[in-house]
């Protein structure tokens, strides 16, 4: 608008100028012809200048005239722009909002006012507009100081296209409903498709009449029908234990805010039957290719039942995760077919490496270091060399007497402990990786060792599937049902060859403390199975002497971790938070110990202990008795485990923020359930 102001004026300046000059040129001109004809006394040359001044004359008129009529249009014309530009500021259909360094308003034009239907406007903060406007107008999006930055807002039932200059402290908005609410419809309108799987269907139908399957087959399926009628899904049974939906994406979008309690109302019925069935669930949606939603659904089943079943998995393609359920014990359902299975298929995996590495998670304890002294008496076995990765600056004290008598009493094995540093000279193409007690590269001794050049990976796992997970493992072995990895790799050992030596006394004395430490001596998730494998290493000369010896506490321990206990803080009666010092740190195996040592308490159903951790994190451990799910809880600040049985490490807090984080966490998920 400017430059058109100043191109007016400058045509209007150039014109009076023009005309100027033209007089003054035509003066000199007819004074120049009288001079001319008097010096050589011509007639002609009289009529000749008088000709030319009269077209002079004639052209100098109509000159000035033209300019006249030029002049009188580019004032009018200015005029009108002049008078535009001031009435558009004011009733131009653009919301303009003028704030000051307090985010007060300052001035709003009518439209503003008229869209948002806000008054008194005068007296508000951006933030009583809108918190979302306030985020963006606050926020330090890099921003192009003469076009501002954009973004889609909802203030009240409208969208607006929202600019800001935020060195003017100006704001635009452009109402855009019409077209949000067009992009909304298509994508609640998107494709969806989801897998539904009852878990433990043939183990409980095995021992059931024709009669009854039937029954409990029309059961669960007009149950799931009802909930997909409901929820506007096409829902088709495509095997006995499998269902296949297909839905639109708003749809599921509002089976979420329900919380697919379709899957508590089939679990508790079937319980009451005395034939307790769960299903599991995987959504995908985000793309519009079917064959790709159909792959992904798989996907994000297999995730809910690698977490152990009795919950849903819902993901767009791109996002994260987004879980459902899971609030009860997974049923034991492996069988010894399966242990089979699995133990041949790492047979064939040896039988292909040069060599194996095996390792735990940072800050192991007695489950990882007896797993992994079992796949190593594996790969001994098949004749393969093994390696062990410990990091001993950062261990518990029993898994410190653990080594320190292995490095007496058995040097073979002692050599075959290595650090993360000698892993990372050794790591070949060919190496086989072995992950045991857990299936997250990032909380592994050496993450760094999978970015060495193998891409061979095992996992065997007892600890439900969380979301991170290596690309495209070679064989997973996770069983959320079982007690710990060390009862997983026991079963494996009998399948192994026959004319090798097998498993040695402490190896198997490490095995048996890691089941007996994450059984609480054989007090919690213990099957039938778990006292088969503990039997199995009693044979073969696992110490119960020994192990007690190697899990006693130190005085030190106790007293701290009474400590710890003096500090509980009970949030809504029955979840008890114990909280330590900024400046002190605490060995993670006297938390856990604090936590489950509150579990003993009169009306405590879940406990969390918070602490500073050696490398300076803060970690929160912690435990239930089964009605609370602490896995769910430690997911939502960025850890994971079982759902009795979790813990979570956070970096660049204090104690005192983490316990905020964890009571406002638990407020939340307990006012969800309502």
């Amino acid at each position: 608008m400017k430059n058109i102001k100043y191109n007016l004026r400058y045509f209007l300046s150039r014109v009076d100028h023009s005309t100027q000059l033209t007089g003054a040129s035509l003066v000199v001109m007819l004074i120049s012809i009288f001079i001319v004809g008097i010096i050589h006394g011509n007639v002609s040359g009289y009529i000749q200048a008088i000709l030319v001044v009269i077209s002079l004359i004639l052209f100098v008129y109509l000159f000035l005239l033209l300019g006249e009529k030029a002049g009188k249009y580019t004032t009018d014309l200015q005029y009108r722009i002049d008078r535009g530009t001031d009435n558009s500021f004011v009733e131009y259909p653009l919301g303009i909002l003028l704030y000051d360094k307090d985010r007060q308003v300052q001035w709003v034009n009518p439209y503003f006012v008229e869209k948002t239907g806000l008054e008194p406007i005068y007296s508000m903060n951006i933030a009583d507009i809108s918190p979302d406007l306030l985020a963006f107008v606050t926020s330090d999006e890099e921003e192009d100081s003469e076009h501002g930055s954009s973004k889609t807002i909802k203030i009240g039932h409208k969208y607006y296209l929202v600019q800001v200059q935020r060195e003017l402290r100006v704001i635009y908005l452009f109402e855009i409903t019409q077209y949000a609410e067009m992009e909304n419809r298509y994508e609640n309108n998107r494709s969806v498709i989801g897998q539904v799987y009852l878990d433990n269907y043939a183990e409980i139908t095995q021992s059931m009449s024709d009669r009854d399957i039937s029954n409990l087959d029309n059961y669960v399926t007009n149950e799931l029908t009802n909930w997909a009628t409901r929820g506007k899904m096409f829902l088709k049974r495509i095997d006995d234990d499998h269902f296949f939906i297909l839905a639109y994406s708003g749809k599921l979008f509002a089976s979420e805010e329900k919380g697919f309690k379709v899957l508590d109302t089939i679990r508790e019925y079937t319980s009451q039957q005395n034939v307790p069935l769960t299903l599991s669930m995987g959504f995908s949606y985000g793309v519009d290719d079917l064959s790709v939603l159909s792959e992904e659904a798989q996907k994000n089943l297999n995730l809910a039942l690698g977490r152990g079943g009795d919950q849903v998995v819902v993901r767009g393609i791109g996002e994260k995760a987004r879980f459902y359920g899971g609030n009860t014990d997974p049923m034991e359902k492996r069988t010894r077919v399966r242990a089979r299975m699995i133990s041949e298929a790492l047979q064939e995996l040896l039988k292909d490496s040069d060599q194996v590495i095996v390792m735990g998670h940072n800050h192991p304890d007695m489950d990882v270091i007896g797993s992994s002294l079992g796949i190593r008496r594996i790969a001994a076995m098949n004749n393969t060399p093994c390696k062990i990765v410990v990091d001993r600056k950062s261990l518990h004290t029993d898994v410190a007497r653990l080594l320190n008598l292995i490095e007496k009493e058995d040097p073979e094995a002692n050599k075959d402990i290595i650090s993360s540093e000698e892993s990372n000279n050794i790591v070949t193409p060919n190496t086989l990786i072995v992950m045991v007690d857990l299936s997250k590269q990032s909380i592994s001794i050496n993450p760094k060792l999978f970015d060495q050049g193998s891409d061979k990976v095992v996992v065997i796992d007892h600890h439900r599937r969380g979301e991170e997970f290596p690309e495209n493992p070679m064989l997973i072995y996770i069983e959320p049902y079982a007690s710990s990895t060390s009862e997983l790799i026991t079963e494996m050992l009998e399948y192994q060859p026959k004319n090798k030596k097998s498993i040695d006394k402490f190896e198997a004395t490490a095995m048996l403390a890691g089941i007996t430490v994450d059984t609480k001596s054989f007090s919690l998730r213990t099957g039938t199975r778990t006292f088969d494998a503990a039997s199995y290493l009693r044979s073969v000369g696992a110490d119960e002497t020994l192990i007690q010896e190697l899990l006693k506490e130190n005085i030190n321990s106790f007293i701290e971790r009474n400590h710890l206990i003096e500090s509980i803080l009970m949030v809504r009666d029955n979840m008890a938070v114990c909280s330590g010092e900024d400046d002190k740190s605490y060995d993670p195996v006297i938390v856990a110990q604090a936590a489950d040592t509150l579990l003993s308490l009169n009306g405590v159903e879940a406990s969390f202990v918070i602490s500073k951790r050696p490398d300076g994190r803060v970690g929160i451990s912690a435990r239930s008795l089964g009605k609370v799910n602490v896995q769910v809880i430690m997911e939502k600040m960025g850890g994971g485990g079982h759902l009795s049985d979790a813990a979570t490490q956070i970096a660049d807090v204090t104690v005192e923020e983490a316990r905020d984080q964890l009571v406002e966490v638990l407020t939340d998920n307990a006012e969800n359930k309502k």
